[in-house]
């Protein structure tokens, strides 16, 4: 299970990240609001811990960006106290509010609990690592940033996408991509694979589109 911790006090956030690790987590972290938001857009964790103060975006800032886009659970972990201060960073979106100091093992009874909660049934959205598709508002999203494709484009990605880790022949493709009149002759299949690669893959990391020879096209994170 993949935690992110978001705290800009270094020795608090190493603190952090040991004991979830003696506590058999995977932590990552990050000590600005920028970087966790990075962070939480190009990898999928199963849970954020968040400081409110800090040095460049607050944490309700971060929250409520993260919160737009993602659905995991987000406990804010901070000194600010007061009635106020809860309500806007649940109001941002946060599933839980622990105060500093605290006790580790309360900590750990809050993570336990927000983990362990079934995620938000959502079947029109698809994931993989950082790449996010969304048959309702027919938008693609990879690192956080929204990338245009044409119509075919998105037709190609849809189908990949929904059949990710299946090797797709090029047969596959144009039967479910293209229209029945679709001529086998031509390397239009393989024209518009590059032109997705450069869009979502190029400038992207980990690669997800990858060429089978004599076989065809997979969507899957790089081995």
């Amino acid at each position: 299970m993949k935690i992110l911790i978001i705290e800009d006090e270094k020795k608090v956030g190493s603190l952090l990240k040991r004991g979830l690790e003696d506590s058999n987590y995977t932590a990552d972290l990050a000590l600005t609001g920028e970087e966790g938001v990075d962070l939480a857009f190009s990898y999928e964790y199963q849970l954020i811990i968040l400081d409110i103060n800090l040095p460049d975006i607050n944490g309700i800032e971060v929250c409520t960006k993260i919160r737009a886009q993602k659905s995991t659970p987000i406990l804010m972990l901070t000194a600010l106290g007061t009635i106020d201060d809860k309500v806007n960073g649940l109001d941002s979106g946060a599933d839980d509010y622990l105060l500093k100091p605290f006790q580790f093992r309360e900590l750990l009874a809050r993570v336990r609990a927000l983990t362990r909660r079934p995620p938000l049934p959502n079947d029109r959205i698809f994931r993989i690592a950082n790449l996010e598709l969304d048959l309702d508002t027919k938008s693609v999203i990879r690192g956080g940033k929204r990338i245009d494709l044409t119509a075919k484009e998105y037709g190609l990605l849809e189908f990949m996408i929904k059949n990710k880790g299946k090797v797709l022949s090029r047969a596959d493709i144009a039967e479910n991509v293209w229209d029945l009149n679709f001529d086998t002759g031509t390397n239009i299949i393989d024209v518009y694979i590059n032109y997705l690669r450069k869009k979502v893959d190029r400038d992207y990391s980990p690669k997800l589109i990858h060429t089978l020879i004599g076989l065809g096209y997979i969507l899957k994170e790089e081995d």
